[in-house]
């Protein structure tokens, strides 16, 4: 490991407490754009009486992220088996806004085999090295360390279920989110009794039911003494590693688990369990403060986003939440048959749910910044939570008072880290007693309510002084942990919710099922207990080299795996151990030889040595020892066996040291076909050409058939097998026991150009090498179109000339290729250029991974040609005809957007000659920027994230009066789960509105360009949506008010058309399949 000094400055602020030593390390890096080493480490500093640095990967450690590790300085000196635990956090620090400074914090148990612990993706490069960003400046950055040395816990050893009685989750990669909030529904017996009686069968597999996996999940939960995978649960969602990867949403999952389960318990006996226990409703209401005139709209909800920036606590988030809006002035609301009225606006709760989740807001989007931010500010909660104080002022006139609405503090979601990730947990009380409990993964521990409260409100806290005497500033930090979501149930509802579940509750199929489990879990347990009392003994006969080469295998003589095993007690006497062979294998002991394998040089591997009768005198475990210099588990044999012509055992001949045991394959080139046909004694001293009689006969040929012979020496790295010459002596030709012959019948001259692999080493070299490949057209990404066959050694010529045969087209260099992405399993954002690589093996190998899967398009042009252009793909929109077309626009790249507004002016149908064209990004269904001056280059235009849109500059927009509105109209479905959440889809598009327009007169304007019937349109809603937050028009509304007034305003504000979404679902393209920020969670099943 290179070490490079560090020359940059750095502090250490110690700040112990009471029992922990915690201290502060400051390291500023100077000119970290020029540092060209690839590891970076700080100065040492000690904490706790041990010395620590930080490490970092300036430009990452094969990510495109920052990795910064916290790193033990002194490990390469310290005495065997040292260990010591940490809890600590890294940052970097953001040198213009401090509260946009990125930490991460974990714990870990350092030690020799992980002598540092840390984050390999902190963050990005592009954001480190963005000046702009505040993170680098004048080349300068500042990181900081916080370490707190802990009193040592042996994780490996912790019991959860003796400790606390509960076991934990296993966590898959990124699946704590996931993890903290079904430990959070398993303790609600409610609703774990409900999951129990979810109709299954004992046919159905936990991988493909989401029911059975979510109960046999549940039922180890339970039962279980150890900590239980979610991977059976997973793969009922449907997802693959890279869904267990990526690191979601609490409240997301949260949302599409029940609706899922909601829909899986219609028709069943625990149908509504779902809405019993998390649905509430609440009325939005307007009422005129003037004359007798009131609008109301009852609304249901799952779970409620109470605001976290500017509130102390729950309370004030609620206050927030039913706040009176007034409408006056210029927003004055328009009551029916009486105008425009002052009014008052807002929402009252009709009922709350048995079960109330209140998910914080913790993240938010920063406008100046253009990011998403966490808000750590402290936000308190109580253990009980009362919502009918100050005497109902959250409900409705409707609600019913002699519902108490006392609420009692279940569960405490917490997230860990910043905005760029971190770790979820949770702590819970199961029974809502005193006791709570901390369900981090794995590992489940007993905690105060002080922990599970107070640590978790967030905000700052203050460390200790290091000399209190002295009148120096205390140091201050942002606690990164904080609560994410809350668990309340209701007091009147405790005794039904915080039921008794037991084995009666869960269906008997199950239990029998997991109760097999268990057993065979045991009995694998039991039998790794007892491991170091046997010896695993594999034999290996000719019938098996039989068997496998030329169908298993081609290379050395036998899969070990694919041998007869015996577990054998290691005081066995071999003698005993061949007893048990003549029973098993029907060959008698008298009859036996059994021959030692032995790993050469070369990685091959081959009988190497009978056994002696000193040997065969040992017990198992004794020869084991004596024989396996590599401390292999297992003692892998060859037992020799001659039969006679009736194929019955002879007795075997004793073998000298003259005696040399090859084994022989056949070739035939005809059929490209190797097999094993036996194998012989021959002598040291003799010659080939002496066995060339039995060789014929083994195989079949005629006797004056000519015979080629090859030694298979090799096949790692590359194929090595040599031509033996018949008349030099064996000893001379370097054979000896275990070595393996190739043989072949002598090509003739005149046939030599018949066969694709006319001798044994041309076969070797292709059996090596070849590869089948899987091609998929890269419109369908997901469908194998065809396979191929082809060598790893294929140039990248002779790949494409094989796709091109295949697909009939004339001109290989119109064949574009893109390789595979292991991890994501879609296609990687860029093509292969033209032979940008030199063999197949290159297009298939994504970092370690080697894939059998590749990508073609057909291409009108040659791809030379193509790559000294720009393609873009652009959608132009017609202005009169309800008409969508995709055009690829294809430019020397040193054009501009002028360039391509020409080029897709001559292809389209205007609605007037001389009409203006605009391009537009769009993604997800919003436009984001009209972004193009005529005058750009569009090399610089990237269409993989955006959809580019083309469409006619409407002639009301280019005659805007001083006091009209530009803005953004966009279609929306509310969230069945969480009605405060809008997800868009359609197309969007802009709308000029005038200073005093209605919405009435807008809704005529928007049901003659959109042409949607009567009927359909009056049950459309039209609403003002900020921030996601719809707020809902009436028909005598002025709309403009609430608008800004820069044209191509904010794409987060926008005029919203809610209404089904009845378009029929397309099929992502791929190029939405290959590239996703951050994909929304998805349950497939």
């Amino acid at each position: 490991m290179e070490v490079v000094p560090a020359e940059p400055a750095a502090t250490v602020e110690n700040q112990p407490t009471e029992d922990t030593p915690i201290s502060r390390f400051t390291w500023t890096i100077d000119n970290l754009s020029r540092v060209n080493t690839k590891k970076l480490y700080s100065e040492t500093f000690v904490v706790g009486g041990y010395k620590w640095r930080v490490l970092i990967f300036p430009r990452g450690n094969n990510v495109e992220f920052l990795s910064m590790y916290l790193d033990v300085a002194d490990s390469a000196v310290l005495p065997y088996g040292w260990t010591r635990y940490a809890q600590f956090s890294l940052s970097v620090v953001n040198q213009i806004h401090n509260k946009f400074t990125i930490r991460k914090e974990t714990q870990h148990q350092f030690s020799a085999r992980e002598s540092d612990w840390g984050f390999t993706s902190f963050m990005p490069l592009s954001e480190l090295y963005n000046p702009s960003r505040g993170y680098l400046v004048n080349d300068t950055c500042v990181i900081e360390a916080e370490v707190a040395v802990c009193k040592v816990v042996d994780y490996w050893s912790y019991d959860s279920k003796k400790e606390t009685g509960y076991v934990g989750l296993k966590n898959q990669g990124a699946t704590c989110y996931m993890n903290s909030l079904l430990q959070t529904l398993y303790h609600i017996p409610y609703f774990r009794k409900a999951v129990y009686h979810m109709p299954t069968t004992e046919n159905d597999m936990p991988s493909g039911s989401i029911p059975l996996a979510l109960q046999s999940l549940f039922y180890k939960l339970q039962y279980n003494d150890s900590s239980v995978s979610t991977k059976e649960l997973t793969k009922s969602f449907g997802w693959d590693m890279h869904d267990s990867f990526m690191q979601h949403d609490v409240q997301e999952l949260n949302r599409v688990l029940s609706e899922k389960l909601e829909d899986k318990m219609k028709g069943t006996v625990v149908e509504g369990t779902i809405q019993q226990l998390f649905e509430g409703h609440h009325m939005n209401y307007i009422e005129c403060i003037n004359v007798d005139f009131k609008s109301t709209r009852k609304e249901s909800f799952y779970d409620l986003q109470l605001d976290v920036k500017g509130c102390q606590d729950v309370y004030a988030s609620f206050d927030k939440y039913v706040e009176v809006e007034r409408l006056e002035g210029d927003n004055k609301y328009h009551a029916e048959q009486h105008g425009l009225q002052d009014a008052k606006k807002g929402v009252l709760f009709i009922d709350f749910p048995p079960v109330l989740q209140l998910q914080l807001k913790r993240f938010e989007y920063d406008f100046m910044r253009d990011t998403m931010v966490k808000i750590n500010d402290r936000y308190e909660f109580p253990l009980q939570l009362d919502l009918d104080r100050d005497d109902g002022k959250y409900l409705s006139p409707d609600a019913d008072r002699n519902v108490r609405n006392l609420y009692t503090l279940h569960s405490v979601l917490v997230h860990s880290g910043g905005v760029h990730g971190g770790h979820y947990y949770a702590f819970i009380r199961p029974t809502l007693s005193d006791q709570w409990f901390k369900f981090d993964d794995e590992r489940v521990t007993k905690e105060d309510a002080k922990r599970a409260l107070e640590e978790q409100y967030g905000g700052e806290e203050e460390l200790p002084q290091t000399n209190p005497g002295l009148n120096n500033t205390p140091f201050k930090f942002t606690k990164y942990s904080n609560a994410y979501m809350l668990v309340y149930i209701r007091e009147s509802d405790k005794d039904k919710i915080i039921c008794n579940v037991d084995e009666k509750d869960i269906a008997e199929h199950l239990r029998i099922r997991l109760e097999k489990d268990r057993e065979e879990k045991e009995r694998r347990k039991k039998e790794k207990a007892e491991a170091h009392l046997y010896t695993i003994i594999k034999v290996a006969r000719d019938d098996d080299l039989t068997a496998q080469i030329g169908k298993d295998i081609y290379f050395d003589l036998v899969d070990h795996d694919k041998v007869p095993s015996f577990r054998i007690q290691k005081q066995m006497p071999f003698t005993q151990f061949k007893e048990e062979v003549a029973k098993e294998l029907g060959i008698p002991t008298q009859f036996q030889r059994f021959w030692l394998w032995a790993k050469r040089q070369n990685h091959t591997y081959r009988p190497n040595r009978p056994l002696t009768p000193q040997e065969e005198a040992l017990t198992v475990g004794q020869l084991k020892e004596a024989a396996n210099k590599a401390h292999n588990a297992e003692l892998k044999l060859f037992l020799e066996v001659e039969l006679g012509l009736d194929l019955k055992p002879l007795t075997l001949p004793d073998k000298t040291r003259e005696d040399i045991l090859l084994f022989f394959k056949l070739y035939d080139p005809e059929k490209e076909q190797l097999r094993y046909v036996g194998r012989l004694f021959v002598k040291a001293s003799g010659r080939p050409q002496d066995i060339l009689p039995k060789l014929r006969k083994m195989a079949g040929f005629l006797q004056d058939d000519d015979v080629e012979l090859y030694e298979e020496i090799k096949f790692e790295p590359n194929v090595m097998c040599e031509y033996i010459d018949n008349r030099i002596i064996f000893r001379s030709c370097q054979l000896e026991d275990g070595d393996i012959v190739c043989f072949q019948k002598s090509p003739k001259p005149d046939t030599a150009d018949q066969f694709r692999y006319p001798d044994v080493p041309s076969f070797l070299v292709y059996i090596r090498n070849r590869q089948v490949v899987h091609f998929r057209s890269l419109e369908k990404p997901k469908e194998d179109d065809f396979c191929l066959e082809m060598s790893k050694i294929f140039t990248y010529d002779e790949v494409v000339e094989k796709v091109a045969q295949q697909l009939g087209v004339d001109d290989p260099s119109k064949i574009r290729l893109t390789s595979h992405n292991c991890y994501s399993q879609q296609p990687k954002p860029q093509p292969i250029k033209y032979r940008g690589v030199e063999r197949l093996l290159d297009m298939l190998i994504h970092y370690n991974q080697t894939s059998d899967i590749l990508y073609y398009e057909v291409l009108d042009i040659p791809l030379p040609e193509l790559q000294a252009l720009k393609t873009l793909k652009v959608t132009y929109h017609h202005a009169t005809k309800d008409e969508v077309s995709v055009h690829s626009i294809r430019l020397p790249k040193n054009s501009t957007v002028g360039d391509v507004l020409s080029d897709i002016k001559s292809k389209v149908d205007l609605s007037h000659p001389d009409a203006e064209l605009r391009l537009l990004e769009v993604f997800y269904h919003k436009i984001y920027k009209v972004i193009f001056a005529p005058s750009e280059k569009i090399e610089n235009i990237n269409d993989q994230y955006w959809t580019l849109r083309a469409e006619e500059v409407p002639e009301e927009e280019k005659n805007l009066g001083p006091f009209d509105r530009l803005i953004h109209v966009y279609h929306f479905t509310k969230d069945t789960q969480n009605q405060t959440q809008v997800q868009n889809f359609g197309e969007p598009f802009f709308m000029v509105i005038r200073e005093d327009e209605t919405l009435s007169s807008i809704k005529e304007r928007l049901q003659k360009k959109l042409k949607v019937s009567d009927e359909d349109f009056s049950k459309w809603k039209f609403a003002y949506i900020s921030l996601g937050r719809p707020d809902y028009f009436e028909d005598s509304d002025t709309v403009a008010t609430r608008f800004q007034r820069n044209m191509y305003g904010a794409w987060e504000q926008y005029l919203g058309l809610e209404h089904p979404d009845t378009a029929p679902r397309k099929a992502h393209s791929a190029n939405q399949n290959r590239h996703s920020f951050e994909r929304p969670v998805k349950i497939y099943n």
